[in-house]
């Protein structure tokens, strides 16, 4: 059978059989990984394998402690499942175990079809599951201290060369509490991944670390027609899970991905003031209007000889103060539109900018015009 293990090239080809097991068991790959004693890589990894039986997705998401572990681990085929295929890592059981599944092959006998004439099972791990909701795992004897799996409804999460079992109960847990929650499956993944890194995760954490997540959905077509809706890998990062989950929030537009409130403050004065004075915001205007004052020291006065006229006094400048709030440091609408057609008739108009944009681009045109504007006076 012709495997492509997952190794780092011409460092296992040095490693020949005349170097004695012990000393090549202290070899390290050129990703700093340890080989082991018969000259495999021993990634150390943590996945899930899911399905959303609701919108017909299936998914694989993973995390390791070496570089771009969506190159070999997670595999998925809408209508079919999803595999990982780890530890010891064979990639090719990725498409074999798919193919499998696709023939009705269960994924328990799937594994151990694919298993039955490796020589090396006992240093692979693999993870499988169905439409139909079958999961199964293999973790070989071989397998570094902490490995195993967990299988529970929709999903199989599986780990070796763990901090402990707490890494996979902690995916596992956090999985089944979205169950039924109609959260999409990939953000259900990523957050059951992310409770595992929290615990842990990897025991040798803090060295090229990465993560991928792979969704295929039979109702989205992707962008190659492989119906691959959802493909992301964070190739090398310190929080890589993490990295992960902003990526899918951003791009997805997922509820809080950023901070919002309603926009107001000092910035909108100040941009009010310039697009007025360069005539793109009511331009019919004269003056700009300043804040209203406060005669901080008539004021005190006041409190001190006539109170109730104190209080009159602090209600006619509070309700003052909010109109100008209102009036000038809302982004509202008005804004908007002289934002938009300053942006027009300066060329800084791009599709896909949102309406209003305000962006370093806008910021410097306006400050430009405006100061330039105000050297004219």
């Amino acid at each position: 059978m012709s495997r492509s293990i997952v190794t780092m090239g011409l460092v296992l080809i040095a490693l020949g059989a005349a170097v004695p097991p012990v000393a090549r068991a202290q070899f390290r790959a050129t990703d700093g990984v340890t080989i082991n004693e018969v000259g495999d890589p021993q990634y150390s990894t943590f996945s899930l394998c899911a399905i959303d039986p609701v919108t017909g997705q299936s998914g694989a998401a993973v995390t390791t402690r070496v570089p771009f572990v969506g190159r070999a681990v997670p595999w998925v085929r809408a209508g079919v499942g999803a595999v990982c295929t780890q530890a010891s890592t064979v990639v090719e059981y990725g498409l074999k175990g798919l193919d499998l599944m696709a023939q009705g092959v269960g994924p328990m006998d799937a594994i151990a079809q694919l298993l039955a004439t490796d020589d090396g099972r006992e240093s692979r791990q693999l993870g499988m599951i169905d439409m139909q909701g079958r999961a199964a795992a293999h973790t070989g004897k071989n397998n570094g201290n902490w490995a195993g799996s967990r299988q529970g409804l929709h999903y199989t999460v599986q780990a070796n060369i763990m901090v402990g079992p707490e890494v996979v109960e902690a995916v596992a847990t956090t999985f089944e509490a979205t169950e039924g929650t109609d959260m999409p499956l990939a953000e259900r993944m990523i957050l059951a991944l992310e409770a595992g890194q929290a615990k842990g995760g990897d025991r040798r954490w803090g060295n090229l670390q990465s993560a991928a997540i792979k969704i295929a959905d039979p109702n989205n077509p992707g962008r190659g027609g492989d119906y691959i809706a959802l493909a992301i890998e964070v190739g090398e990062h310190p929080e890589p899970v993490g990295e992960m989950k902003r990526i899918y929030y951003t791009t997805a537009r997922r509820l809080g991905y950023r901070t919002f409130s309603r926009v107001e403050g000092p910035d909108v004065i100040e941009l009010k003031r310039m697009l007025h004075a360069v005539g793109y915001w009511r331009p019919s205007l004269a003056v700009f209007p300043e804040p209203p004052s406060i005669d901080t020291q008539r004021n005190q006065e006041l409190r001190k000889t006539d109170p109730e006229a104190f209080q009159t006094l602090q209600a006619e400048q509070r309700r003052a103060a909010q109109d100008y709030q209102r009036q000038y440091a809302q982004y509202d609408e008005e804004t908007v539109s002289a934002v938009d057609k300053f942006r027009d008739d300066k060329g800084l108009t791009y599709a896909g900018n949102p309406p209003g944009l305000v962006d370093d681009r806008l910021v410097t045109a306006l400050k430009a015009v405006y100061l330039e504007k105000r050297r004219q006076k």
